[in-house]
C-alpha cells in the first residue's frame, strides 16, 4: 500500500488530539484544544462508544431497561433506526419502556406522527433507506413495518439473536429490506453493546462511504487491498504509529481502538482534510457543523463486559 504520508500521519495526530480533548472535557479543563481546526467544527469522538447518542443507547436503551432477548432486539433496533434521543423519550413516555410487547403498528405510527408534526423524528447523523418497500408513503411506517416484519410476521428476530459471530449478524440484517451495508454494520455493532451478543469488534469491519473517502485521501494506492483490510491494518499498527509520532495518545480507559473506531476516524479524517487540506478533493468539500460549547455533560457508561476502568488518573 502506498501512504500519502502527511495525511496517513495526520490522521494518527488529530485522533490522538480528538481524545485529548475528550479528556479535557471530562475533567472540565480549558482551553480544550489549540487546534483550529477542532475549536470550529464539530467531529465525533474517536471511540464511536463515547458519541452522545450511542451513550444514551448503552446507557438509558440497553442497560437501563433490564429488558431481555427480542425485547431488547426490538428496543435497539427501533432506536438506531431514529437515531434520536428525544424521539425516544418521548416514545417512553407515551408508549412504555417495552415496546415489542405494547407494539401496534397503527397507534405507534400515530404517536411518531404527532412527534413529528413539533420536532423531527430521525437524527441527522445517519442517511437511512427511504424507499417505499413496505407500501408506505412516510418513512416512519416503512420502518415500523419493517420491524413487525423482523418481531412478528416472519420472526427473523430468532434468526438474529441465533447468529455466531458479528459477521453473521451483520448478513442477516443486511438481507433486510431499508437496511444497507453501513446501516446493517451499525446496527449489528449496536446489537454487541448489549448482553445479547459478546463478539470481538476486530472480527468484521465494514468501510461507510466517509471512511472511503478517509482512506482514498490517506493512501494513494492500495495496491487493490479492501477497504477492511486497510481499517484492519491500521487496529493492528496503532500503538507503532503512535510510538513512532511521539503520540501520547490516551486510549479508552486501557481500551485501544477497535475497527469501529478506526472506520469512523477515516470518516473524521476526511472531514479535516477538506479544510486543512482542501487541495485532496472529493465528493463532500466543506464541514457542514460547527462545534457549539454548552452542550450537557455525559456521565459516561459503558458495556460492563469491557471490564473498562473508568477513571482519570
Amino acid at each position: 500500500m502506498q501512504k500519502r504520508q502527511a495525511i496517513y500521519d495526520l490522521y494518527w495526530q488529530t485522533s490522538a488530539e480528538r481524545q485529548r480533548i475528550f479528556f479535557n472535557k471530562l475533567r472540565g479543563d480549558n482551553p480544550l484544544t489549540a487546534d483550529p481546526i477542532f475549536k470550529q467544527y464539530k467531529f465525533c469522538n474517536v471511540y464511536r462508544a463515547c458519541d452522545r447518542v450511542s451513550q444514551y443507547l448503552i446507557k438509558h436503551v440497553i442497560y437501563g431497561s433490564r429488558l431481555e432477548g427480542e425485547e431488547l432486539l426490538f428496543n435497539i433496533f427501533l432506536f438506531r433506526l431514529l437515531n434520536k434521543n428525544e424521539t425516544w423519550e418521548i416514545l417512553e413516555q407515551e408508549l412504555g419502556i417495552n415496546l415489542l410487547k405494547n407494539f401496534d403498528f397503527e397507534h405507534y405510527s400515530h404517536v411518531l406522527e404527532n412527534i413529528h408534526t413539533q420536532q423531527p423524528i430521525y437524527g441527522n447523523a445517519f442517511i437511512l433507506c427511504a424507499n417505499k418497500s413496505f407500501g408506505f408513503d412516510k418513512k416512519h411506517q416503512n420502518h415500523l413495518a419493517l420491524l413487525k416484519n423482523v418481531s412478528f410476521d416472519t420472526k427473523i428476530s430468532q434468526e438474529l439473536l441465533a447468529s455466531k459471530s458479528l459477521k453473521q449478524l451483520f448478513e442477516r440484517l443486511r438481507q433486510l429490506p431499508l437496511i444497507g451495508d453501513f446501516m446493517a454494520y451499525q446496527l449489528a455493532i449496536d446489537l454487541n453493546y448489549s448482553p445479547l451478543f459478546n463478539f470481538d469488534e476486530n472480527d468484521f469491519t465494514i468501510a461507510g462511504p466517509g471512511a472511503r473517502r478517509g482512506i482514498e485521501k490517506c493512501f494513494w494506492d492500495s495496491d487493490g487491498k479492501s477497504s477492511e483490510y486497510i481499517i484492519k491494518y491500521m487496529v493492528e499498527n496503532q500503538d507503532r504509529e503512535f510510538q513512532r509520532l511521539g503520540l501520547n495518545f490516551q486510549n479508552l480507559f486501557g481500551r485501544p481502538m477497535k475497527a469501529i473506531d478506526c472506520q469512523g476516524w477515516f470518516c473524521e479524517t476526511d472531514k479535516y482534510t477538506r479544510v486543512s487540506n482542501p487541495d485532496l478533493k472529493s465528493n463532500r468539500v466543506r464541514i457542514k457543523t460547527t462545534y457549539k460549547p454548552g452542550s450537557p455533560p455525559i456521565d459516561y457508561f459503558f458495556p460492563p463486559k469491557w471490564r473498562l476502568k473508568h477513571t482519570l488518573i
